[in-house]
């Protein structure tokens, strides 16, 4: 019989759960600590945004504000750089590296940045793939499978997962990429100098931390599939 809550499983899920949580947490902090470091030229995250913007010939994209926190995102469909209110208004260093992370995604959608454009095409399949995986998993918790089940049960489960686990895959460059595209333009913008864009630096490292523990996480899952499956087979 195929468990659904095998030991192994369950520690690896939580375990990355943990890490992700104490990652969260050192990002809010992080934030936090440098939401109370003015910029010397007293811009806000709004200005910051749309300076960037328009330094990189940008010029059919609006910076708005969203509700939340840590909500901050760009969408490609709409063009718009969404800053939650203490980055669209904050005159900090973790508003300004924020809203320059931000404006790096408006960059990479305007010169076509190929790891963006296949993420953008892969979200309608990974979603499905997730929601197919989620029905599989409660199948299991309600049915549980038949031994001669067993391996067919596995192979779906290991195909479905690597779709799922393409999406964090990709999503590493591309977050990566747009701290470097914002990063550079701080310092060439003379935005954040000295001090003040180490603190800009280390915030948005602490940002991709979190990228980079959720796609280990599916990276581990789908390992931990794929060597019950070859040890079924053997």
């Amino acid at each position: 019989m195929f468990h659904l809550f095998n030991p192994v499983l369950l520690l690896i899920t939580f375990g990355f759960m943990g890490i992700g949580f104490l990652v969260s947490r050192r990002l809010k902090s992080v934030f936090e600590e440098y939401s109370h470091v003015p910029l010397l030229n007293r811009m806000s995250g709004k200005d910051v945004a749309e300076k960037m913007l328009k330094d990189n010939g940008i010029y059919d994209v609006k910076v708005i504000s969203v509700e939340g926190q840590l909500t901050d995102h760009y969408n490609p469909a709409e063009k718009t750089v969404n800053l939650s209110p203490d980055v669209y208004s904050g005159q900090n260093v973790s508003a300004a590296a924020v809203a320059a992370h931000e404006c790096g995604h408006a960059v990479q959608h305007a010169t076509a940045y190929q790891w963006l454009a296949l993420r953008t095409k892969i979200i309608p399949i990974v979603n499905l793939s997730s929601s197919m995986l989620n029905m599989v998993y409660l199948a299991m918790g309600f049915l549980a499978f038949a031994a001669h089940m067993y391996n067919q049960a596995l192979l779906i489960i290991i195909i479905l997962q690597a779709i799922v686990t393409l999406f964090p895959l990709i999503t590493l460059p591309v977050e990566i990429d747009a701290s470097r595209r914002g990063l550079a333009w701080l310092d060439s913008a003379n935005i954040t100098m000295g001090e003040d864009h180490q603190k800009a630096t280390i915030a948005l490292r602490w940002a991709a931390m979190t990228y980079i523990v959720a796609a280990l996480a599916s990276l581990t899952q789908l390992i931990y599939f794929i060597l019950r499956y070859m040890n079924s087979r053997d």
